[in-house]
């Protein structure tokens, strides 16, 4: 069965060459070398993994994210408070919707530049990965539009994420 941290492992290489290595990804995406291994292990159970090749199947990740995800991990809802931008009010969507300025969607973090309606990450070092890297950024905040948005939010969201897996 997936976790939360086996969808943020799988943003993070969409698309990468199939040279990273564990500790990499463990540095970039703050869990443990195994916690890594052992989504990875998930995700090939699930079909959204090939280990032999070394790379995500896109094409099943987005079926998942746009018609799954936001059933097995929703996005659940937390008082407003400082935070870090996610969603319509992350890049990209909030260059593209016009959304009211007390609209705004949060992680959780005191040292956060907005104010707004708190959602829980998708997992909790997602936060720290997304200012380390800013298309796992993007895409975190797309996943959580989808998670968490508007009917028309989620349409755009799904359309930028099949851009950002490249195609």
């Amino acid at each position: 069965m997936l976790k939360p941290q086996d969808i943020l492992v799988l943003l993070r290489l969409v698309g990468e060459s199939p040279e990273w290595s564990f500790q990499q990804l463990s540095n970039d995406l703050g869990m443990s070398a195994s916690e890594v291994h052992q989504a990875l292990k998930r995700a090939e159970m699930s079909g959204l993994y090939d280990p032999t090749k070394r790379r995500v199947l896109k094409r099943a990740l987005l079926e998942f994210a746009r018609h799954g995800l936001k059933y097995v991990f929703p996005a659940k809802r937390l008082p407003r408070s400082q935070g870090m931008p996610t969603a319509h009010s992350a890049a990209p969507l909030e260059d593209l919707l016009v959304a009211d300025s007390d609209d705004c969607l949060v992680w959780p973090d005191p040292a956060g530049d907005r104010f707004g309606d708190a959602i829980e990450p998708l997992y909790r070092s997602a936060p720290g990965a997304a200012t380390r890297n800013p298309k796992l950024y993007r895409r975190l905040a797309l996943i959580d539009a989808i998670r968490a948005g508007r009917l028309r939010e989620k349409e755009l969201a799904s359309r930028l994420l099949e851009e950002e897996f490249g195609g």
